[in-house]
């Protein structure tokens, strides 16, 4: 098998010369094992840019589902997938054909917040099984540093007998993609990549450039690239951390200080940092920390300012539910007797993505007083959602003989609320909570809620 990109030592050489080695290289096959939020965009684009590609997944409902020219995520559309040309199948003899081969499947953390990575080594073995010498397998699922070469690769060499860096290589390029946001997709987000030696980090590097417009940044290794990915995460979780440490210490001051004011005008200075407090949902920054403190605390160093910042963003959907307990016995209600309507329940705005969503939390905290939830969100399924945080869900919002919202996830549909309407709606002196601030306060307050937000 021919690798089109370069020519790196140990690897057979490539069909083109330098002069046109980019695009020689849509001769190549790429195979992308796991279809989900990550993999199928990244099929997509190198599809759209000429490749012969193979989607792989071990769902067979998801793979008939995209056979039949469906979207699965959502983001993409359906007339994106009924174009492409992609091969997709749950065979993973397909992988045979395929010059690179792209792992971007799932690394969740445990009941106990330690990396699972079984998935990892899962793809590595059937990938083993199933690959022919010369292939570069690229890792794009988030590991801790050192996991491609401790994790992924002894599962391959014992599958396919073959040895790292003779019959086979490996890169890592970590996926950096924000589902839901157009503005930062596959294409728009500069990618990082990594290679077991400089050759491979090259060759991989420049497979990438051809379908990232935003550029490829070569990291020094695997390890600095797995480093990255990580790190980037533990920042924003960090910073979250420190705006909603700010405001639950400033509710629980015996004074009237709203956290947003306070941020408002601490913003006017020209080195002010703009983060906002709010539940810290979604599959990179609720989880990436983990994954840089296990392997932190396995060489002996415990990095106690990341544990720290990922309990109190932890802590926040426990606050919410504490705020709406406030608001309702401000407005005299009976907690045991209330209704409250749980206003958006996946773990973003505007996606229908309910995994990893923190709303779980702001649920049990309001049944510890034996306040009735009920939900809403108009991008989630509804079955689904009923399962996952068992609440009664509603196909369509309503506000009638609700005691209070909780307005936590900020769909745009939601900008359409008529605040006097729910509020006439509801029972008297009803209570908003207001997560993520989408109104006016005194808009609220007028409308005739006893009114908080975070």
């Amino acid at each position: 098998m021919n690798s089109t990109i370069g020519d790196i030592d140990g690897r057979p050489g490539h069909t083109g010369s330098e002069e046109n080695d980019v695009d020689d290289s849509r001769d190549a096959t790429i195979c992308v094992v796991g279809l989900g939020y990550v993999g199928l965009p990244l099929a997509v684009g190198f599809d759209q840019e000429g490749y012969s590609v193979v989607g792989f997944d071990v769902d067979d409902g998801k793979v008939e589902t995209l056979r039949g020219g469906t979207d699965t995520t959502g983001d993409l559309g359906d007339d994106t997938i009924a174009e492409s040309e992609i091969t997709y199948t749950t065979d993973p003899g397909e992988m045979a054909h395929a010059d690179y081969v792209m792992i971007t499947v799932p690394t969740p953390v445990d009941e106990n917040r330690q990396p699972n990575l079984d998935f990892i080594e899962a793809a590595g073995r059937t990938v083993g099984e199933s690959m022919t010498a010369g292939t570069t397998v690229i890792l794009e699922s988030t590991v801790f540093p050192g996991a491609t070469r401790e994790v992924l690769v002894p599962a391959i060499e014992a599958a396919s007998g073959m040895t790292c860096g003779e019959e086979f290589y490996v890169g890592y390029s970590p996926e950096r993609a924000t589902p839901g946001d157009p503005e930062h997709g596959l294409r728009d987000v500069v990618k990082v990549v990594g290679g077991q030696n400089d050759e491979v980090r090259d060759d991989v590097a420049e497979l990438y450039e051809t379908v990232i417009d935003a550029g490829v940044h070569r990291a020094e290794s695997l390890e600095v690239a797995e480093a990255s990915k990580v790190v980037e995460n533990v920042q924003r979780d960090l910073n979250i951390a420190l705006v909603n440490e700010l405001a639950m210490a400033f509710d629980n001051m015996d004074m009237e200080l709203d956290t947003r004011s306070v941020l408002e005008a601490s913003g006017t200075k020209w080195n002010f940092h703009h983060y906002y407090p709010g539940l810290v949902g979604g599959h990179c920054i609720p989880v990436d920390p983990y994954f840089f403190i296990h392997r932190s605390k396995q060489d002996g160093f415990v990095p106690q300012l990341t544990e720290t910042a990922r309990d109190v963003n932890e802590a926040m959907p426990e606050h919410v539910a504490d705020l709406m307990i406030k608001a309702l016995n401000q407005s005299g209600k009976t907690l045991r007797d209330s209704r409250v309507l749980l206003l958006g329940l996946t773990y973003k705005a505007d996606v229908a993505d309910i995994r990893t969503s923190k709303v779980d939390g702001i649920i049990e905290g309001l049944r510890e007083f034996d306040v009735d939830v009920v939900g809403y969100d108009p991008n989630g399924d509804d079955d689904a959602m009923r399962e996952q945080f068992g609440v009664t869900v509603h196909d369509e919002v309503n506000f009638e003989d609700f005691d209070g919202v909780v307005l936590a996830t900020p769909h745009s549909e939601f900008e359409d609320v008529d605040l006097d309407a729910a509020a006439d709606a509801m029972n008297d002196d009803p209570a908003f909570v207001d997560v993520a601030s989408m109104f006016d306060p005194d808009d609220v307050e007028t409308a005739g809620f006893a009114y908080r937000r975070v």
